[in-house]
């Protein structure tokens, strides 16, 4: 019989012989197998000389029924001739084999003290974040193997806009917004390099919101190969709070020709959510993250029998994921919003009610309206979910008996991480234009206070004061005058 070939990502095939009429024992070590378990089914029995199998019969890993069925489907007659055809089979023959033997296994056993034999090696249980491997095959003796399996990753993204400059940055890890602004984000997951070896493929988007970020249901989907991008939005169920972005087979797309995907692809999900009044103000931001959760048994995925059909016109319903899947850990952005709160106060820095503002955000040069308060008791006020940005305060009622202030322009300025696995607010502050404001900053609350100051206007004479008594006398005194000098000029001219 012809030496077995060496095919990874297949089965593990291991041979024990006897050497002076004692058996050994030989051990399947997995190198980097991850912290499942795994398990060996004994597909052929033979002896081993070197690394030559002769003799080659059945094993007890196999059902009766399963070498019977391999057998017909590979047109051998015994254990011995299927073996002799393996040894010509490709990677990818071995690896079909591999999955058809797998259909009928029984009496699985240990990775240790193994008698001569060919055996299939699989994963018993996987971890969260684990996939199984596909099957391996080797023909040695004493043997370590890597298993041949691979995770997708995914990463939430979001992009941050100063208003003011009309800047809008890569995407990234944090930003901050205005209440009511929509906030883009993007989700992007790669796949496995084994993608090719599933038959269909679970993919789901696993995405949860903060309270304070109402989803728009605007949801795209694309496949990117490099620099092209094809939109397949239909194809995904998009719930209607943006929780899951799933599709039950990503094969499919390929198989419609709607776009290509492969081990290289990406799958990109973009949407956008509004920053609402329950946003949490201050360095605790507003929270968002995604998992993946998708195939991880490459070997149990579907039969893989697809046929080109029609995208649905109507949204897909939330799909079954398989039996088998993955969890990905989960990825985290964060999305900011700060206050600024002004206090009215006398020129003895009292309280002072009686006052109104309205604070404008200038918006392309121009300022649009944030928020306008009332004349009231009130003598503090709180202008929240603000974005970093250039701002005009305006007193728009002063309290009775003191001078107006003049509209007081400032700025807004915040720093967070851009690129981390837990980003941060780092610093926050305002600077009034012409240094009339002075701003106390609490990164913590996401605050920025000031005083806003205003001083009693001059106090005129009223009306029987001595300053008012004295107009009287000089004004009588010059009336009796010109009445004499009328007098006398009269007789002069008699």
């Amino acid at each position: 019989m012809k030496r077995l070939k060496l095919i990874l990502a297949t089965v593990v095939a291991v041979f024990a012989t006897f050497v002076g009429g004692k058996a050994l024992a030989y051990d399947i070590t997995v190198n980097n197998g991850g912290s499942g378990t795994y398990e060996s089914y004994q597909i052929f029995t033979g002896d081993l000389s070197e690394d030559t199998l002769s003799n080659v019969k059945w094993g007890n890993g196999i059902t009766a029924a399963g070498q019977t069925a391999l057998q017909n489907k590979y047109n051998a007659t015994s254990a011995a001739e299927l073996a002799e055809k393996l040894s010509e089979f490709s990677t990818s023959e071995a690896e079909a084999f591999a999955k058809e033997a797998a259909k009928y296994l029984q009496n699985p056993g240990a990775l240790t003290g193994l008698v001569a034999g060919y055996y299939l090696v699989q994963n018993k249980t996987v971890g969260e974040n684990e996939a199984y491997t596909n099957y391996i095959l080797e023909v040695v003796k004493d043997v370590t193997v890597t298993p041949k399996t691979d995770i997708p990753t995914v990463e939430k993204k979001v992009k941050d806009t100063n208003d003011t400059t009309g800047d809008t940055s890569d995407w990234q890890d944090s930003a901050d917004h205005d209440i009511n602004d929509k906030v883009p984000f993007q989700l992007t997951a790669t796949l496995p390099a084994n993608y090719d070896t599933y038959n269909s493929y679970y993919l789901n988007f696993s995405d949860e919101l903060s309270a304070g970020l109402t989803f728009n249901n605007d949801a795209k989907v694309y496949v990117v190969n490099g620099s092209d991008r094809k939109e397949v939005t239909n194809y995904f169920y998009v719930a209607a709070d943006g929780s899951s972005f799933a599709i039950k087979d990503l094969k499919q797309i390929a198989v419609d020709g709607a776009a290509t995907v492969d081990k290289n692809s990406k799958i990109v999900v973009e949407y956008t959510a509004t920053l609402n009044e329950n946003a949490v103000i201050g360095s605790k931001g507003n929270p968002n993250t995604v998992k993946l959760i998708y195939s991880n048994n490459p070997n149990n995925s579907g039969d893989g029998n697809q046929t080109p059909g029609t995208p649905p016109t109507t949204p897909p319903t939330p799909p079954t994921p398989p039996t088998e899947t993955g969890k990905t850990p989960k990825d985290t952005v964060i999305v900011f919003t700060y206050k600024t709160v002004v206090n009215k106060v006398d020129q003895n820095n009292k309280a002072l009610a009686g006052a109104a503002f309205a604070l404008y955000k200038i918006v392309n040069g121009q300022e649009k309206l944030v928020k306008e308060y009332q004349a009231g008791s009130a003598t503090s006020f709180e202008f929240t979910g603000l974005d970093d940005g250039d701002y005009v305060l305006k007193e728009t009622k002063t309290p009775a008996g003191y001078n107006s202030i003049a509209d007081v322009t400032f700025t807004v300025t915040a720093e967070h991480d851009i690129l981390s696995d837990n980003p941060a607010l780092t610093s926050l502050s305002g600077t009034a234009a012409s240094g009339e404001l002075t701003f106390t900053a609490d990164k913590t609350a996401g605050s920025l206070t000031t005083e806003v100051t205003n001083k009693k206007g001059s106090i005129l004479p009223s009306t029987g004061s001595v300053g008012t008594t004295l107009l009287y006398l000089v004004g009588a005194a010059l009336v009796v005058a010109a009445g004499v000098l009328l007098v006398t000029k009269k007789r002069m001219e008699a």
